[in-house]
């Protein structure tokens, strides 16, 4: 029986006014109800103040180069881009609209049409547009949408102007008629900036291959939902599919199969794709933990290869192995490893990983150069080991990044130009910046839906109770790891079930355990996904559009301008249709609701019949 005070908490959720779909919510966002129409011939007129249009007969330089070419040849692609989202890849969107009702306009009614888009860019591009440090790039625009169907976008840079074209796309449907391309919501007046300057995602390549074409429609979607970094997780215990040839038989040994991996071309042009769409690519190399796959190819600098069964006592997954900590063949085998694959990546990145998690303290009693597991033995060699990486990082211009277990678990010192990564809580985020390091967070309790631990199969792999991988979006599929027996893990969970469906990833907030005084520090966060049960087959339905609410979070902030946690039943209906759009542009995304949901019979869009 429900009680008054329930009855009108119900009404008042029902009937929360509706506002346009757009995702990831801009920071201030006026509109009406006039229609106006778009037609396939429209013009896009870009300019950079105080800049001349280079000459028809001037090739821009190609990324990495910049110039004001460049700049012109970047904004130019993504109005393609844009043409071809409005035209190519549309949707009518009959889900939102009570079942046949007709909630477009009439197709042979008069119609104002907007026949030129202005786009000014009022700063001529820093040297660090296409591979900034977070924050060095100004994404800030604004858009506006006449009733006389007048467009005009602003950017102090090409990327801001990159974020102000896909939220136009998103601002136009397609009439079931095929007539043409409206909106139905003139006049508009959007301002919109990052609340986050790194939004992140990280994605497994290892553990199972992905085609490079896969990785670029990858960065398509990042891009369309203004995630601004790619954070590649190349190798692993598993496989090593990335060319390094000053070091042929890491992949002639290490990759799954011949041709599974990623040559230097490959690697570039993947990291250049991103470059054109505003997503920095940049690569991991995780170690001295998560690099037993190194054995194949060099069995003398992987200690504790192989253990079975007690694996899980020596490393966290199968199988286990890590870099020595004390032997000259490593450093020789780092120090070639650096020569090779640095220079590679610095034209496109400023960032570069060298890992640091999970390393386990027990392996290394079988390393001949150490022989203990005595953290006061290990502390000293690592300090030496993440220095001497760091080292290479720097002298190619980058700066190092690592897994928070370097600083809060092993208490290395690092450099201050050093971004620690979190993933375990949110206190690891409060921890990070009380030492005065810049943060990435990413709480697995909320934003790694997608990682498929095994189960403990002994008391020596139970974590802490507040480790629950929600962060992952790969998390409540289940085990990999074949038991022993069926009695040892009767439901056969992964680790961090349950699966965590995209509420909780929008509920997660990067600053909840941060200081004000200390927030400057929290670059921003990652989303992740781990590929033990993740490939190109279901790749799309597992992380989107989970991974789309983490964006949101972290483009328009987990509050809003009031300070109050952000509506999920507005989110839901917004999510919705955002995932329509993605599916119209080939992603598989996984639903968000059923269509009866947000077809509310007499009501208006927004509105939800779904609330319990």
């Amino acid at each position: 029986m429900s009680t008054p005070f329930l009855s009108l908490a119900y009404i008042l959720l029902l009937y929360i006014p509706a506002i346009s779909a757009l995702w990831p919510l801009p920071s201030s966002y006026d509109h009406g109800t006039s229609i106006v129409w778009i037609a396939d011939d429209i013009v896009f007129s870009y300019a950079i103040a105080n800049e001349k249009p280079p000459s028809s007969n001037h090739s821009a330089s190609p990324p990495p180069a910049l110039d004001t070419a460049a700049s012109y040849a970047l904004v130019e692609a993504a109005i393609q881009r844009a043409h071809d989202r409005l035209f190519k890849d549309n949707f009518v969107p009959w889900k939102f609209h009570a079942r046949h009702s007709n909630f477009e306009p009439a197709a042979n009614a008069s119609r104002i049409y907007i026949r030129t888009v202005t786009i000014q860019q009022n700063a001529t591009d820093s040297a660090a547009i296409l591979k900034p440090l977070a924050g060095e790039v100004n994404e800030r625009y604004t858009l506006s949408i006449t009733t006389a169907g007048d467009v005009a976008i602003t950017a102090v840079s090409s990327i801001g102007i990159l974020r102000a074209l896909e939220t136009f796309t998103q601002l136009f449907y397609q009439h079931s008629s095929n007539a043409a391309v409206y909106c139905p919501r003139a006049p508009v007046n959007i301002i919109d900036a990052p609340k986050f300057s790194y939004r992140g995602f990280k994605m497994d390549v290892a553990r199972n291959y992905y085609p490079p074409s896969f990785i670029l429609h990858t960065i398509d979607v990042l891009a369309w939902n203004k995630l601004n970094l790619l954070h590649l997780h190349v190798t692993d215990s598993q496989s090593w599919p990335l060319d390094i040839p000053a070091l042929p038989l890491l992949t002639q040994k290490g990759a799954y199969r011949t041709g599974l991996f990623y040559t230097r071309q490959q690697l570039a042009e993947i990291q250049e794709y991103g470059m054109y769409r505003g997503v920095e690519v940049f690569v991991e190399i995780d170690m001295p933990g998560h690099t037993s796959v190194i054995a194949l190819a060099y069995p003398d600098l992987i200690t504790g290869y192989n253990i079975q069964p007690d694996w899980p006592t020596y490393d966290v997954e199968p199988p286990s192995g890590s870099l020595k900590l004390n032997s000259s063949a490593v450093y020789a085998f780092l120090d070639t490893l650096w020569k090779d694959l640095l220079p590679r990546v610095e034209p496109y990145s400023a960032y570069f990983h060298t890992g640091g998690d999970e390393v386990n303290a027990n392996i290394y009693k079988f390393d001949e150069t150490v022989r203990s597991n005595a953290s006061a033995v290990l502390r000293p060699l690592l300090q030496e080991f993440v220095d001497f990486n760091h080292g290479y990082v720097r002298a190619a211009g980058m700066t190092p990044m690592v897994w928070e277990e370097m600083l809060l678990k092993w208490n290395l010192t690092l450099g201050q130009d050093v971004v620690v990564q979190a993933w375990l809580s949110d206190d690891s985020v409060a921890q990070i910046v009380s030492k005065g390091h810049k943060a990435i967070g990413g709480n697995y309790n909320y934003w790694v839906r997608l990682h498929s631990l095994p189960p403990p199969p002994c008391p020596s792999m139970q974590r802490g109770a507040d480790e629950t991988y929600a962060k992952y979006l790969d998390c409540g599929h289940g085990s990999w790891v074949d038991p022993i027996s069926p009695s040892s893990t009767p439901e056969f969970l992964d680790y961090c079930s349950p699966l965590k469906n995209w509420r909780r990833v929008y509920s997660y907030d990067p600053l909840a355990s941060v200081p004000a005084n200390a927030t400057h520090l929290v670059l921003g966060a990652e989303v992740h996904i781990w590929s033990e049960l993740v490939d190109p087959t279901n790749f799309d339905p597992v992380v989107w559009p989970g991974a789309a609410a983490a964006a949101e979070v972290l483009w328009s902030g987990a509050k809003d301008a009031a300070g109050r946690n952000r509506s999920l039943l507005d989110a839901g209906g917004r999510l919705g249709e955002w995932r329509e759009r993605l599916v119209g542009r080939g992603v598989g995304a996984g639903v968000v609701q059923m269509a009866f949901c947000r077809m509310v019979e007499g009501g208006d869009e927004g509105e939800s019949e779904c609330i319990g």
